[in-house]
């Protein structure tokens, strides 16, 4: 006789996604919808631009004209009032959801904005809530921000997310290093559901191999030049090292990016799509960030066939989804500059005398597609509404 939980596994699920921005959960809505679920994503990203990332017209909830303003005044003038503007929009977002709001078996929200609508989401439907939290606990976060003295969340974020802890059913993390910084916290803890996040294999396709090296090895970064991203650590490992030359790709942030130095390039950020050319003239990519939940470029830089050598920071060791893309991924300790610097040399010393890795089998990429990832995701959702009989 089946189980309470496999009555479930082939329900169609309403679902509804909060967000500010696009960030991950634009994907995640375009393929639960794809499973079969319906499913709409509140969000300011208009719908021409989620339309351009796969979006179906009917998902999308536009919040824009409600949040119009204070995202003029956070261009305009971000120094202004920071701590009344940060009130006002989460305010804003939350009514502007609520009023939208339809019936909805999962809430889903992104961390510490999206209190008040769960809320209601929870109180009107019964719906499971489920929050999106892409770092580490907000506490264990704060405290890394505040060692390298880089910004950190304020007060009011703060007190919002530990209240969203509390509230919500499940806690959906990206990495295993996300998961131990929640050991601070049982009952938080004790919520978790891991989950490495996609990336679009259609748009990030492996390049031709380009056989022995003969140059210097080309290492590519990809994102905001900061402390946050550990640049400082990146710039003392390749200054130990010959044969070897950086390209990033992105904002200059908090820490100045050497200037007049032939291993060190700098390209202003791009749009994403450009992003594969780039991947492609690389040889490996590299990401020494001190905190970070997973970053997508990693993902991206593997779906691209590149190595990459990353601290245990990035949610790196947490995309070994196979043995072919473990072969390809090397983690090392965050704040050890040597380390750093011992890893690019090995991988240098590896593409010099080999050349470039083969290629990844379709099913290697295919485990780090977006599909892949939202199929995990259903069968989560599908199994936490068994479990509690609440859709």
């Amino acid at each position: 006789m089946p189980n309470k939980t496999d009555r479930f596994q082939n329900r169609r699920l309403r679902i509804a996604i909060a967000t500010a921005g696009r960030f991950h959960v634009l994907d995640l809505a375009r393929e639960l919808s794809a499973l079969g679920h319906e499913v709409r994503l509140y969000s300011f990203v208009t719908r021409r631009r989620a339309g351009a990332f796969g979006l179906p017209r009917e998902c999308h909830v536009s919040l824009l004209p409600s949040v119009l303003p204070l995202l003029i005044w956070e261009r305009l003038l971000p120094r202004l009032a920071r701590g009344l503007r940060e009130r006002l929009l989460f305010k804003a977002l939350n009514w502007a959801v609520i009023l939208r709001m339809r019936r909805c078996d999962v809430f889903i929200f992104m961390s510490g904005i999206y209190l008040e609508a769960a809320r209601t989401a929870k109180r009107r439907f019964g719906a499971r809530l489920w929050l999106e939290r892409g770092s580490q606990h907000i506490l264990a976060q704060d405290e890394i921000l505040a060692r390298i003295r880089a910004a950190r969340p304020s007060a009011l974020a703060i007190r919002r997310e530990l209240a969203g802890y509390r509230a919500v059913d499940r806690i959906v993390i990206p990495s295993m290093h996300v998961q131990e910084s929640f050991g601070r916290d049982p009952q938080s803890h004790s919520k978790l559901f891991r989950n490495s996040y996609g990336v679009d294999t259609n748009m990030f396709t492996q390049a031709r191999s380009r056989g022995r090296l003969d140059q210097p090895v080309k290492l590519l970064y990809a994102g905001a030049w900061s402390l946050r991203k550990g640049c400082d650590l990146l710039i003392e490992a390749v200054r130990r090292l010959t044969g070897v030359r950086l390209v990033h790709v992105g904002a200059i942030g908090d820490h100045p990016f050497p200037q007049n130095d032939e291993y060190f390039f700098h390209i202003d950020a791009v749009p994403q799509w450009e992003l594969p050319k780039l991947y492609a003239e690389a040889d490996a990519f590299v990401l020494a960030s001190r905190e970070e939940g997973l970053a997508s470029v990693l993902a991206q830089a593997l779906a691209a066939g590149l190595p990459i050598v990353a601290t245990d920071r990035t949610g790196a060791a947490d995309l070994a989804l196979t043995p072919a893309l473990a072969e390809r991924i090397t983690v090392v300790p965050h704040e050890n500059a040597d380390a750093l610097a011992i890893a690019i040399a090995g991988l240098r010393d590896k593409l010099i005398s080999t050349g470039p890795y083969p290629r990844l089998a379709e099913e290697d990429r295919e485990a780090l597609s977006w599909t892949a990832y939202a199929r995990r995701y259903s069968a989560e959702l599908l199994r936490d509404c068994g479990r509690e009989k609440a859709c």
